[in-house]
């Protein structure tokens, strides 16, 4: 009962992240340009360059996390240091000030980089913590798939209530709705990652010497895997903000089925709850990189069914729940990959770069975010889109090709990227060599204290 509530603790840091990050990856862009009033094309570029400030955030973020040595650990602390400015800045890119379009812009860019911050400061320690938590292969295992279904919850929450609590506290006006319903999604999140702190305990020790070291050995400490790592994030969060966002389009107006947003958002994420359940099983079986090809198959054929079948509700839900247990299956694999990523740093290189991989895979993920946001907001300027009018064929057909056909190319791309992940082979001898080091670490220790 004990390893659970620390596995549910742990978890639940993520159901906190999503009630926010699932909500900005869905809906800001709609709130920018249908509530806030802005253009796609202003909103899509706002969250690219938004990004080079992630860069700097991230990176110092991870450093600062290497760095980091308290009696509560590395990573632990900064679920209460961030808790609170992550509920405050949720609360102000959601609020529309009384300015003019260009002060209404620069608001936009100064909260959503606020936000984006506290964002970082809590999740860059959920990524490192793992490695941290335990030792054991499949208990890390357990421990993943748990935040993925937590991190599913917060997604399913966000997909399935907002639109409702939206129209129930507008009251007519969906900037008053957006507004009370994203406070209390921040100030769910805030009291999430208190749990969450409470919750859970650092007791493996980084395998190298608490050191200091330079950023060129900090980066140096990087191996190929790592840079694997962080491209898939890329992709496969390209992936996710296409799909989420374009759903919500896809559905309004090249299908006119608005009343299926809600069960379109529980079934394209429940779907998953299935695969995320069964992964640490079938970790033991098959190795990541085979569950990843086979993850790929399924949203690929779900997409296309999708795509064939268009004109049948069967085929259309049949479709959803394909792509959701595809892409959820993705989404645990990615995130199931990291702690091997950070261990195999420290036994190749004798690195201890857990923040700075986590910065680089957070910084790859807002990349991943923004480019896309960037992508959507440049295809739907130049379809002609027209914020809650009537599309052109034109329009019609991109918002298709970003639905439909942009997942296929990322699709390919997360699987190309796979076909070189090699550490499923290692991780019994990564364990292993790691430990051996703990000890020998901990035997100098008790060696210097007795002399």
């Amino acid at each position: 009962m004990k390893k659970w509530g620390k596995r549910i603790g742990y978890g639940i840091g993520d159901l906190g992240c999503n009630l926010v990050f699932s909500t900005m990856a869905s809906y800001l862009m709609v709130f920018y340009t249908d509530v806030f009033g802005i253009t796609a094309a202003a909103a899509g570029t706002l969250m690219l360059v938004t990004k080079f400030i992630d860069a700097v955030t991230d990176t110092g973020m991870g450093l600062l996390v290497d760095r980091t040595h308290t009696r509560w650990g590395q990573g632990r602390p900064y679920f209460l240091v961030g808790a609170l400015p992550f509920a405050v800045f949720t609360f102000l890119t959601f609020y529309i000030p009384d300015l003019s379009s260009s002060g209404k812009l620069v608001w936009a860019y100064v909260t959503y980089c606020l936000l984006c911050t506290a964002y970082t400061v809590v999740n860059i320690p959920l990524n490192t913590i793992v490695p941290r938590l335990t030792s054991d292969i499949h208990e890390r295992d357990i421990l993943v798939s748990t935040r993925m279904v937590c991190a599913m919850i917060g997604t399913a929450i966000v997909m399935s209530i907002t639109a409702p609590l939206v129209k129930v506290f507008g009251n007519g006006s969906e900037a008053q709705g957006y507004l009370v319903t994203m406070t209390l999604y921040g100030i769910a999140a805030m009291c999430i990652f208190c749990i969450t702190f409470a919750s859970t305990k650092e007791v493996v020790p980084p395998a190298v010497d608490h050191k200091h070291t330079s950023l060129k050995e900090d980066f140096q400490g990087l191996t190929g895997q790592a840079w694997i790592l962080f491209f898939l994030n890329l992709f496969y969060f390209s992936l996710y903000v296409v799909r989420s966002t374009t759903v919500i389009y896809y559905f309004k107006y090249n299908l006119g089925r608005t009343q299926w947003l809600s069960l379109v958002g529980i079934l394209g994420i429940l779907s998953g709850l299935p695969m995320l359940l069964l992964l640490p099983a079938l970790e033991k079986k098959f190795s990541k990189r085979n569950l990843m090809f086979f993850s790929i198959a399924l949203y690929l054929a779900g997409d296309l069914l999708i795509f064939f079948g268009k004109g049948s509700a069967v085929c259309l839900l049949g479709g959803l729940v394909i792509t959701g247990l595809g892409i959820y299956g993705i989404f645990g694999l990615t995130f199931a990959m990291q702690p091997d990523v950070i261990d195999y740093s420290e036994y190749k290189k004798n690195a201890s770069v857990a923040g700075l991989i986590a910065a680089f895979q957070g910084f790859f993920v807002k990349g991943g975010m923004g480019l896309t946001s960037f992508i959507i907001g440049a295809f739907l300027k130049n379809g002609g889109y027209v914020a809650n009018g009537v599309q052109t064929e034109k329009a019609l057909s991109y918002i298709e090709i970003c639905f439909i056909w942009i997942p296929i190319v990322l699709c390919v791309l997360i699987g190309v990227l796979t076909y070189f992940y090699k550490l499923d082979s290692l991780r019994g001898k990564m364990t292993e060599e790691l430990g051996r080091r703990r000890n020998k670490m901990t035997e100098n220790t008790g060696e210097l204290k007795r002399a």
